[in-house]
């Protein structure tokens, strides 16, 4: 296994590299004005849910402990019925910059799911959560390796609104977005904090980077994560979505099935191209967050829809995002460096949490520099695929590898013809 600790990387913001000391850290629009408060057990009472112009009060919940909310009314129901399905949080499974995710249980069902709940405070925390939200309710067709969204709640001021895409109706929905184009705090009082709570699949199996370190090398499984990953990633560019932080990190893993299923997740920084104009940089993501199905009114070549906001995390960015200017073949790039650790195994230490992560990176002195920072650097340099003397690498995976991590972004294959290639190379391997 290669491993080696990094001491120094590097952090772009606003087209500027910054010295800190951390590992695999985000970009600029990942940071947030402050760490949220450690509040495991925060319950939500006496809720009132509004529907448009129609409001019924909740029940008080007695538990302190549980996440408990009456969603929408549902049209094809009587109309005094309501809807309320409710979720009890077990416990904490991971903190972010902006949010909190809770694994919980559907209180009807017994179900489990994850919860993450997100602190609207901030404009910053506020476009990031958008943009998840954005990504995932524009997609009209489920996909077993791209996290499920299962429903979205706005809470503010002792209110718990169901959030829905585009909904011109709902003020709360119109005030975040506000908050998101004008950069300025619009909720979030100290008194009155803004949340919203996504409900999602829980992948019980915890993230790549725990998966793949904490078992012994099994080409099988190396060869069915390379598949169901190129899946994925040709499913959301088909759908128009550049995730834009593609990383172990955000890669989970469900076992509900017996055998690992691989579920792309954490769309933050994620862009919906539909309906923007590919002539044009990045326009803010608000302005160009089509509804549910816009997706098939608005045919964009995601390959030519040009991207300036350089985030991510640096171990996996590809040369040109380090630029500021750059397309989907972005997350191509980052699935290379993925795909390429996975199979070799290799690692650094991160410095910040101290964790192992999978990441590929060039060794220059004593440093290590990530493989997108180091090709820009130097277009010419000539990557080592595999690095281990003795590797059971096919030709046809290196040769793959090298054309997904090509300095010129042309030169490597978009999504759809990285799925076609991948099946036939892990299939002849």
């Amino acid at each position: 296994m290669l491993t080696f600790n990094k001491k120094e990387v590097m952090d772009i913001c606003n087209g500027k590299k910054r010295r800190k000391v951390s590992g695999g850290v985000r970009g600029c629009r990942r940071s947030a004005a402050g760490k949220m408060k450690r509040e495991a057990c925060k319950v939500l009472r006496s809720l009132t849910v509004e529907d448009n112009n129609h409001t019924e009060p909740m029940e008080e919940e007695e538990d302190d402990d549980c996440f408990s909310i009456s969603f929408l009314r549902n049209d094809r129901l009587d109309p005094a019925m309501v809807v309320s399905p409710r979720y009890s949080l077990l416990r904490e499974v991971g903190r972010g910059s902006y949010g909190v995710v809770y694994e919980a249980v559907a209180r009807k069902t017994g179900a489990r799911v994850a919860v993450k709940r997100l602190q609207c405070d901030a404009p910053e925390n506020v476009e990031l959560a958008l943009a998840e939200f954005w990504a995932l309710t524009s997609l009209e067709n489920r996909h077993q390796n791209v996290v499920q969204l299962e429903e979205c709640v706005l809470q503010r001021n002792g209110l718990a609104q169901k959030m829905s895409h585009g909904n011109k109706r709902s003020k709360q929905y119109l005030r975040l977005v506000e908050t998101s184009l004008k950069g300025e705090r619009i909720l979030g009082y100290p008194e009155e904090p803004c949340y919203l709570w996504f409900v999602m699949e829980f992948c019980e199996g915890g993230d790549l980077n725990q998966y793949i370190l904490s078992r012994r090398p099994d080409p099988q499984t190396n060869k069915s994560f390379m598949r169901q990953l190129t899946s994925a990633v040709a499913f959301l560019h088909k759908n128009n979505i550049v995730h834009r932080d593609l990383k172990p990190d955000n890669i989970l893993i469900s076992q509900k099935s017996g055998s690992p299923v691989l579920k792309v997740a954490d769309f933050g920084l994620s862009k919906v191209c539909a309906g923007l104009n590919s002539k044009n940089s990045e326009e803010h993501p608000a302005a160009g967050a089509g509804g549910r199905g816009s997706n098939q009114n608005n045919i964009v070549n995601i390959n030519k829809f040009w991207l300036s906001s350089a985030c991510g995390s640096d171990f996996y960015m590809a040369p040109e995002v380090w630029e500021g200017h750059y397309t989907a073949k972005a997350d191509i790039f980052a699935l290379g460096i993925i795909i390429w650790a996975m199979i070799e195994r290799i690692t650094f230490i991160d410095a910040e949490s101290k964790r192992e992560l999978l990441g590929t990176y060039i060794r220059q002195g004593t440093e290590i520099v990530p493989v997108g920072e180091a090709l820009l650097e130097n277009p010419k340099m000539v990557l080592h695929i595999p690095q281990k003397a003795r590797s059971s690498m096919s030709e046809g995976v290196k040769k793959l590898l090298q054309d997904m991590l090509a300095v010129n972004p042309q030169d490597r294959p978009d999504a759809l013809q990285l799925e076609v290639r991948m099946d036939q190379v892990t299939c002849a391997a």
